[in-house]
């Protein structure tokens, strides 16, 4: 029934021609349905309809304690940034220590049976041979791993929750700068491995750090091979991060002029017109 709600009502909004629609989380107040069963409900029942349409759909909650992952997911998660935050500690503390790096680097070329010269003025490549070698752009890139992975590009915009538009705008400017969330969710829409994420985020000039909690989170799920934009961005709002793709906070206010009353968190969960 709850499904039903949300799927009847977006149906009537795209018959009226909204563009956009704003849902409160339906039968999660006096009626006492569980946040966390409300929230799945109303996700679900957008993304079944975002399947075969467009629309800016707004999910409006009362605070994020209303919005719950589940507690396996969010310790899972939470366990993987202290062993990154950790790894990263380390790796500045140490990152000044020049023996440190020295026998690191002596082993990893052991290990890889490589012999380290370093170049010289006479061997260095010159500026017009290194801008002739330069990489496909992040655009061509993208487009490229759509013809190679046999994707449709309406599947893939859909998959990363990006705006037909704004894809149109990526394919035609072969110099598109995208944002790094809009980069990052093409990763997750075409399924990339981390190193294939890497190498596709750097074609746009980013990085995926370990300083950054949600380019960890984004890590997490790619390393596990879960690629579905919705949980992840479920996650990174719980954990106070940014989201990918069009998924947007818009902003916080409070639904009343009294101070009594909760801030609002108004969030994005379609298509919409973010970079």
């Amino acid at each position: 029934m709850l499904s039903n709600c949300y799927g009847n009502s977006l149906r009537l909004a795209k018959d009226r021609g909204c563009a956009s629609i704003a849902f409160p989380l339906i039968s999660a107040g006096v009626n006492g349905c569980p946040s966390e069963i409300a929230i799945a409900t109303a996700i679900q029942a957008i993304r079944d309809f975002l399947q075969e349409n467009e629309m800016d759909i707004y999910l409006v909650v009362f605070d994020r304690k209303s919005f719950k992952i589940s507690k396996c997911l969010f310790d899972d998660v939470h366990s993987y940034l202290d062993e990154k935050y950790i790894e990263n500690l380390l790796d500045e503390e140490y990152k000044n220590d020049t023996r440190f790096r020295r026998i690191h680097w002596v082993q990893l070329h052991h290990n890889l049976g490589l012999t380290f010269k370093p170049s010289t003025p006479d061997t260095a490549p010159s500026l017009e041979n290194l801008l002739g070698a330069i990489d496909d752009s992040f655009s061509e890139t993208l487009l490229r791993l759509i013809n190679e992975k046999g994707k449709r590009d309406s599947e893939v915009y859909k998959r990363a929750n990006i705006d037909r538009r704004l894809f149109s705008k990526i394919r035609n400017n072969p110099a598109y700068q995208p944002s790094k969330t809009t980069a990052l969710a093409f990763a997750v829409a075409l399924e990339l491995t981390l190193e294939e994420t890497r190498d596709f985020i750097g074609r746009a000039g980013y990085a995926l750090s370990r300083s950054s909690k949600a380019d960890i989170i984004v890590e997490y799920f790619i390393e596990r091979r879960e690629y579905d934009i919705f949980t992840i961005n479920e996650t990174l709002f719980s954990f106070k991060q940014p989201l990918l793709g069009c998924w947007c906070r818009i902003r916080m206010c409070s639904t009343r002029r009294q101070n009594d009353f909760p801030p609002v968190e108004y969030l994005t969960t379609s298509l919409g017109t973010s970079a």
